[in-house]
C-alpha cells in the first residue's frame, strides 16, 4: 500500500497561490505569482530529485492538473527526472467537471473522495504524491488521509493570496521527521501525521 505525500510551497505568511509564475493562478486579483523562482538553487534541486525518486503515482487538484498538463507533456527529454515520471506514471485528478483528459495515463476521481483516494493508495507501490493543489490538500487533511507533508517555506511575506491552513482547518498534530535549510534560506521540513493535537497548561507553582 502506498503513502499519500504532499509537497507544498508556502510563504512565511502561509500563502500557496501561484508559486511558479504570474499566470498560474490569478484568482482574487492575485498579482504576485512566481515568488518561488528567486530561491531556486542546487539544494532545492537535489530535494526535488529525491522526491521524484520515490513516486509511484500522482494525485492532483484540477487547477494544478491543468497547469501541469499544459507544460510537462511537451518536455520529452528522458533525462529530465520530473518530466519522465509525470509523463509515465499514473495520474489521478480530483474533479467533478473534467471528463476527457488529454494527458496519457490520467484517471479522473469524481466520486467519493475518501473512498477513491484510499483505493488509489491501496493499489500503488511507493508514494502517491500531491504537488501543489492546496484546496485538495486541505480536504485530504480534513479526512486524515495524508500520511506525510513536505512543507517548503520560502523566506517571503506577500500579505495576500490563498493560504494553506485557513480558518476552520481540522486540528491536526504532526511529527517532525527531518529537514534542511537551502543556501537561499528555504526551509524544507518533513512531517508525518500524528493525530489530534494535545493540550496543556504552564501553571505557576503554588508558592509563587
Amino acid at each position: 500500500m502506498g503513502k499519500l505525500v504532499s509537497q507544498m510551497f508556502v510563504t512565511l505568511d502561509g500563502v500557496y497561490q501561484a508559486p511558479g509564475g504570474p499566470g498560474e493562478d490569478p484568482r482574487g486579483g492575485f498579482e504576485q505569482g512566481g515568488w518561488v523562482v528567486p530561491y531556486d538553487d542546487e539544494d532545492f534541486g537535489r530535494f526535488v530529485d529525491r522526491v521524484f525518486g520515490d513516486v509511484g503515482a500522482f494525485l492532483l487538484g484540477r487547477r494544478t492538473y491543468d497547469i501541469f498538463a499544459g507544460y510537462w507533456p511537451k518536455v520529452t527529454d528522458p533525462a529530465n527526472p520530473v518530466a519522465a515520471k509525470l509523463n509515465a506514471l499514473p495520474k489521478y485528478v480530483a474533479s467533478s467537471t473534467l471528463t476527457d483528459p488529454d494527458w496519457a495515463g490520467t484517471t479522473v476521481l469524481g466520486g467519493d473522495l475518501a473512498k477513491e483516494v484510499t483505493a488509489v493508495k491501496e493499489r500503488t507501490d511507493g508514494e502517491v504524491q500531491i504537488h501543489g493543489s492546496g484546496a485538495l490538500v486541505r480536504s485530504l487533511l480534513g479526512l486524515d488521509l495524508i500520511d506525510t507533508l513536505h512543507l517548503i517555506t520560502f523566506p517571503v511575506v506577500l500579505g495576500a493570496g490563498r493560504r494553506l491552513f485557513a480558518e476552520g482547518s481540522l486540528p491536526t498534530a504532526f511529527r517532525h521527521r527531518g529537514g534542511l535549510i537551502t543556501s537561499t534560506g528555504v526551509s524544507i521540513q518533513t512531517y508525518d501525521l500524528a493525530g489530534r493535537p494535545e493540550y496543556g497548561s504552564f501553571e505557576l507553582p503554588e508558592n509563587a
